[in-house]
């Protein structure tokens, strides 16, 4: 569905996307030497990373791809949705300067956790919203907090609270979009409805990201 809306965001924005990033190898899983890691999926990676980006305490956020079974997938292969793996963001942040309840505060107020296998205009499993728990204590947050919420809504929550596993960055011109093309990553974002729908299901506690 986004690579379609991309095609015509490309035209409405005059902007053009350097071909050879397409062609970029795939940088191999990695972790953060320090610090603690949050992972999430809530649609697409572009406006999940600048959600987190600038919030005081994160040290990094990290467009990828993780949940499948796929080794070392490509974005056009997650984005046909045969790998099994969710667009997502690897968060890592500092425990002694922001807490994992805060992280996870921004998370649900940036998706619709009502929407089964997709978010917004993205469509299909490899958009779906997940928290992929690192260790008991996040799970248990992430419980916590999905029952919390649960009240609110007259649809279930289906955002999915799954152990993490093996992280793939997505390739280089997936990171920073905003800041590397920013006239069609507001183009895309307006034109997909996301703010417009987190209004409609947060009210006044609707989050649009610390950048945009």
């Amino acid at each position: 569905m986004r690579r379609a809306f991309l095609v015509v965001a490309a035209v409405l924005a005059s902007a053009v996307l350097a071909t050879s990033a397409g062609s970029a190898a795939n940088p191999s899983p990695t972790r953060a030497a320090t610090g603690s890691h949050a992972t999430f999926a809530g649609g697409c990676f572009w406006c999940e990373e600048t959600a987190f980006e600038g919030v005081p305490g994160v040290i990094s956020v990290t467009s990828g791809y993780t949940g499948g079974f796929k080794k070392d997938p490509t974005y056009e292969e997650v984005s046909s949705g045969t790998t099994g793996h969710a667009e997502s963001v690897d968060v890592v942040y500092d425990p002694a300067k922001i807490g994992y309840e805060k992280l996870l505060d921004i998370f649900w107020h940036n998706i619709d956790p009502t929407q089964a296998e997709g978010q917004f205009c993205d469509h299909g499993h490899q958009y779906r919203s997940a928290i992929f728990y690192h260790g008991e204590a996040q799970r248990r947050l992430a419980e916590d907090t999905k029952r919390q919420y649960q009240p609110r809504f007259k649809q279930p929550i289906v955002t999915e609270v799954v152990e993490a596993g093996v992280f793939y960055p997505a390739e280089e011109y997936h990171q920073d979009f905003w800041k590397k093309d920013p006239v069609r990553y507001q183009t895309y974002r307006f034109g997909c409805g996301r703010d417009r729908r987190l209004k409609e299901i947060w009210g006044k506690d609707a989050k649009r990201g610390s950048v945009h």
